[in-house]
């Protein structure tokens, strides 16, 4: 089940707009040409249509894609997947302490997945829908991700 509501990325909502202002834009072009030449630019304009189309419907493929490609696993362990220590450094357990006590808290697992998709960069709101955990579970880990330990050596 989705925690958020799945909004498009910045690069996604340039395409959607742009795809949208050529649309207003041919509507315009159409009614101010002469009548003579409306066929042959009814036909150009029919034609960057389809293609505004083509790329709406790209964006929303790529989309569909990303959320059916599946989660990163860790390698199977004797008592199921285990994340080692070292993928664990850093992790913010005193923080994520209270989320685990509140009702309808994520699972620890969950949240070590969160944690591992959070250093490779992924934003809180991804992480949130794909994993199911609420939104500010999400984005402490993000931020903690984000935050470097000064106590490690680079």
């Amino acid at each position: 089940m989705s925690t958020s509501r799945p909004r498009p990325r910045p690069g996604e909502a340039a395409v959607l707009l742009t795809v949208l202002g050529l649309l207003v834009l041919e509507e315009i072009a159409l009614g101010m040409a002469k009548e003579d030449d409306r066929p042959v630019i009814g036909g150009i304009l029919i034609g960057a249509s389809g293609t505004g189309l083509l790329v709406v419907g790209a964006v929303l493929l790529t989309r569909w894609l990303d959320a059916r490609r599946p989660l990163p696993l860790p390698p199977a362990g004797p008592n199921g997947r285990e994340y080692s220590a070292r993928a664990l450094e850093g992790f913010p357990m005193e923080a994520v302490r209270p989320l685990l006590l509140a009702q309808g808290a994520p699972q620890l697992g969950q949240l070590y997945s969160a944690w591992m998709l959070a250093r490779a960069g992924r934003p809180a709101p991804w992480i949130a829908r794909r994993l199911a955990i609420p939104l500010d579970a999400a984005q402490l880990l993000v931020d903690a991700a984000r935050t470097p330990n000064l106590d490690q050596p680079r």
